[in-house]
């Protein structure tokens, strides 16, 4: 069953209804859900069809397509239409009452600590790398890690959780879906790590859930990946929202732009005094000099001497462009043919600037980040400070397994944040 859009936008006139806003207002659904039944992709509730035609004051038979009309066509589904533009102060936000999460993908507990931070509890974080889990194990043994397959747990939900979760969250990777035709194809969201989440969201269905991701998902695919997992969400009864946060607004040291997304079940949104907003950026940016005060002494990777014999040329604040030019040239190899624009080669950090994006190694060819004075990367007890762990947070395994589960994290106090604008959502019902 499909809907003939043409015939409502008439039918609408009819009843002087101007927008579909106003149109999902008088049959009791959500903008979003409203969008989701124009879809040609998925089968519209039978009872969002009735109400409908009772609004519009027709049969249901008058706003259903023939059979043979049914022609697969380009969806006007646009992910921009969901991206929220409003933020709140809420730097004084505090909890009323205890929401618990449920994390997956939790990696060394950046997400986690972050949303701890902000008065939440975690119930459970799912993570099957046996290094970052023992991370959360030594730093919070009261949490419950579950070391095992995402996939695994998601067709076994019951087994581990017995109680009702406010909010699931998490950070699955950004992986390209397989398309079957334009009919059914994001459906074959099988075989990515997202499918078990939206699994574990369609049992939990907890009042809210945070989805963050690298900033390159909203482009990714040219933008169906994005729109794939918002419809997804949309379908399993949320309304969503999105933006890019740059972790430098949020009292982190780093340059670090991350995708969040939030889905707020629907019948929260529509008892709601107001709406969910995203949190105001932070007057205060903190700068490398003003987190890399009295590092504790820790383990760092080193350069060959080759590197460090090069990278002694290049000032705070500079890159590859400050090196002498045949210099520059035997350092880049190719890159040096391929134009500008690469300044993360060679690149030494200033103490007046916030950091690059860290990566899962330090020392990258391609996105350099040296120490401001001495000729090395940053130590791991650096790479943590500019990611806001707190220095009694330990990290297990060896150098680099630890770099990479510091380089993976979501920086602490983004994630707080991110954390009191769903407080200060959830508080307004109790």
């Amino acid at each position: 069953m499909r809907l003939n859009k043409g015939s409502i936008i008439e039918k609408m006139k009819n009843q002087n209804i101007k927008t579909q806003t106003e149109l999902a207002e008088k049959i009791d659904i959500s903008k979003s859900q409203l969008s989701f039944m124009f879809s040609d992709e998925y089968e519209p509730l039978k009872k969002n069809v009735i109400k409908l035609a009772d609004v519009l004051k027709v049969s249901p038979n008058d706003i259903i397509l023939d059979e043979e009309d049914q022609m697969p066509i380009n969806s006007d589904f646009n992910r921009y239409d969901y991206k929220l533009d409003e933020f709140i102060d809420v730097s004084n936000v505090r909890k009323n009452k205890d929401y618990n999460v449920f994390e997956t993908f939790a990696g060394a507990g950046g997400l986690a600590l972050g949303l701890e931070s902000a008065g939440l509890s975690t119930y459970g974080a799912v993570e099957i790398d046996k290094n970052a889990a023992e991370t959360l194990r030594i730093n919070r043994p009261k949490w419950k890690v579950i070391e095992n397959d995402i996939e695994f747990i998601a067709d076994n939900l019951d087994e581990f959780i017995d109680e009702e979760i406010d909010i699931l969250s998490g950070g699955y990777p950004c992986q390209t879906f397989s398309y079957a035709g334009k009919r059914n194809g994001f459906a074959d969201t099988r075989g990515t790590l997202f499918y078990p989440y939206s699994k574990i969201l369609s049992k939990l269905k907890p009042k809210a859930f945070i989805a963050e991701n690298v900033r390159g998902l909203v482009n990714h695919d040219d933008g169906k990946t994005l729109e794939v997992m918002l419809k997804v969400f949309i379908k399993e009864g949320y309304e969503v929202y999105w933006n890019i946060l740059n972790s430098w607004n949020y009292d982190v040291a780093q340059k670090r732009e991350r995708i969040v997304i939030i889905g707020i079940r629907e019948d929260l949104v529509k008892e709601q005094k107001y709406p969910f907003r995203f949190p105001l950026a932070q007057v205060y940016k903190p700068v490398l000099k003003d987190v890399l005060k009295d590092v504790p002494k820790s383990k760092v990777t080193a350069y060959s001497d080759k590197k460090r014999e090069v990278m002694k040329l290049v000032p705070p604040g500079g890159c590859w462009v400050d090196l002498p030019e045949q210099i520059a040239k035997d350092y880049m190899g190719k890159s040096w043919y391929s134009g500008g624009g690469k300044r993360g080669m060679a690149r030494r950090i200033s103490w007046d600037e916030p950091c690059l994006t860290l990566t899962t190694s330090p020392s990258q060819k391609q996105t350099e980040r040296c120490h401001p004075d001495e000729t090395r990367p940053f130590s791991i007890r650096e790479y943590a400070r500019i990611q806001s762990f707190p220095d009694e947070w330990e990290f297990s395994g060896g150098v680099g397994a630890q770099y990479r589960q510091i380089g993976n994290a979501v920086p602490v106090n983004l994630a707080k944040y991110i954390g009191k604008s769903l407080v200060h959502y959830l508080n307004q019902f109790n």
